[in-house]
């Protein structure tokens, strides 16, 4: 920042890990960006815990428990600083954490950045349209991190900029000297287990592999719960021996799983832009994903990565299968993939995020 430069002051509203996930890690890592490019930051945690451990433990009063604080420690935010930088979701998220800020910043008259990254933006617009656009229209701009979020918003009449999330290339990177074991290959899955992310579609892949290729292994990060369902499922399709639930993983610990891996899948039913996808290209490692939402958008079939349809074990297992023998497709996803994602470096997308919030504080 030059010394002509004024000083912006951002508040970032947003989940923090624990628990780790995709939009708790995008804030916590845009805090710490923006701290290092000497820009101040007032964080307001949208999960922060509970004043009193009782209190989280009683229905009803939790609420308010978390409410409360929340809207108090917003209120002084906003008079504290120049922009307002909101993580937004879908759902009951939109109404209790979002949309609260847009109107206190209103009543306040600072401008607010809505950066929304719900993949299931299009069903609950369809629902709930009503309620979310009194407030959206508020929002000084709205910012979505995809091509396919633009044209969900653009289908309801909101017109939105697109900023992509931001990728550790430092953390997560190809490890050298991989050695690519196609008849004991190890695949990982990093989402949660819930089932809008087809994780039983995945099982059913590895199961019709299994007799080709006994020694293949699945790592399964993440948690939620489908786990004790997609346990006995992996014993029933009698591929237990061959499935890890690792649980939830810190981003360093998930960045070591990327560089075991020969494989990634996301056999997900609905989706953005999942940080997963993006940080397994960063780790040279090939993607068959399916080709919901906003995934053609980030990657192309056969360039850097594979597609399938959503609920298809066979076509799934057949892309899994055409990796494993194809050594210079393989070899091609992992090359493409690697330039790819150089785009989601901070050090292009900063330009934007800075650029923006400045041209709120400086004179057009």
């Amino acid at each position: 920042m030059s010394q002509n430069e004024k000083v912006l002051n951002i508040g970032l509203i947003g989940p923090l890990p624990p628990p780790f996930g995709g939009m708790a890690n995008q804030t916590k890592q845009l805090q710490q960006l923006l701290l290092d490019e000497g820009i101040p930051v007032t964080m307001v945690q949208t999960n922060a815990p509970y004043p009193h451990e009782t209190i989280g433990k009683i229905r009803g009063v939790r609420a308010l428990g978390r409410m409360l604080p929340y809207l108090l420690s917003v209120w002084k935010t906003t008079s504290r600083v120049d922009v307002l930088h909101v993580m937004a979701n879908s759902g009951w998220s939109w109404q209790l954490f979002a949309a609260p800020v847009i109107w206190i910043a209103w009543l306040k008259k600072k401008p607010v950045i809505i950066n929304y990254r719900g993949g299931e933006a299009e069903n609950y617009f369809k629902k709930s349209i009503r309620r979310v656009r009194p407030s959206m229209n508020k929002a000084a701009i709205i910012v979505v991190p995809s091509g396919y979020l633009k044209k969900v918003f653009a289908d309801f009449g909101f017109v939105t900029e697109v900023i992509p999330n931001i990728i550790n290339l430092e953390r997560f990177l190809p490890k050298n000297n991989k050695h690519f074991n196609k008849d004991a290959p190890h695949l990982i899955i990093t989402r949660n287990l819930e089932a809008i992310y087809g994780i039983k579609i995945a099982l059913e892949a590895i199961a019709s592999l299994k007799q080709q290729y006994p020694e293949i292994k699945l790592s399964i990060a993440g948690s939620g719960p489908q786990k004790e369902e997609l346990q006995q499922l992996t014993q029933q399709l009698g591929i237990a021996e061959n499935v890890i639930f690792t649980g939830k993983l810190a981003p360093e610990t998930i960045a070591e799983l990327y560089q075991s891996a020969d494989i990634m899948l996301n056999p997900t039913t609905v989706d953005n832009m999942p940080n997963s996808v993006l940080e397994a290209l960063a780790s040279g490692v090939p993607v068959v994903s399916t080709d919901v939402g906003g995934i053609p958008y980030i990657v192309k079939d056969g360039v850097t990565a594979l597609l399938t349809k959503v609920d298809d074990a066979f076509f799934m297992a057949a892309q899994i299968n055409r990796l494993l023998n194809d050594t210079a497709l393989y070899e091609t996803l992992v090359v493409n993939g690697l330039q790819e994602v150089q785009q989601y470096a901070w050090s292009h997308v900063k330009y934007q995020w800075l650029g923006l919030y400045r041209s709120f504080v400086e004179p057009s």
